[in-house]
């Protein structure tokens, strides 16, 4: 039995993790593009801000979705806000930091992933490990 319940647990922590970040990437998307809404243009940030409420919204109703389903929408998510992100970062100066007083907590999960189709894990060096990797 305790087996059973430390495999379950496992799932859990992993699906739980899985959601955590994705909220999380979201909300700080979002403020991201707020924080730097005069060195973005108008449309790439809507286009942000509009994704980052789709998923945040999708989140208050899928609370119990599994892990895959959080990794898909966050990937989903990357693919819209890397290129932007990287078009700002090539406008600020090319480096991270070439932005007055640099990103604002970072720029996690900005390795390549969601651009260009990266493996599941593939892009995301900098940003700890994924669940993949865990796993």
């Amino acid at each position: 039995d305790a087996e059973k319940y430390k495999n379950e647990d496992e799932e859990q922590k992993n699906r739980i993790g899985a959601k955590n970040g994705l909220e999380s990437y979201s909300f700080q998307m979002k403020s991201t593009m707020e924080e730097m809404k005069d060195k973005v243009s108008e449309e790439d940030k809507k286009t942000v801000i509009d994704k980052c409420e789709e998923v945040i919204a999708w989140l208050d109703t899928n609370q119990l979705a599994d892990k895959e389903e959080f990794e898909h929408k966050q990937k989903e998510l990357e693919g819209i806000c890397t290129p932007i992100v990287t078009k700002l970062y090539q406008q600020s100066g090319g480096a991270p930091g070439g932005a007055p007083g640099g990103m604002p907590g970072g720029m996690p999960n900005f390795g390549g992933a969601g651009a260009g189709g990266a493996a599941p894990g593939a892009g995301s060096a900098g940003s700890g490990p994924t669940i993949e990797e865990v796993d």
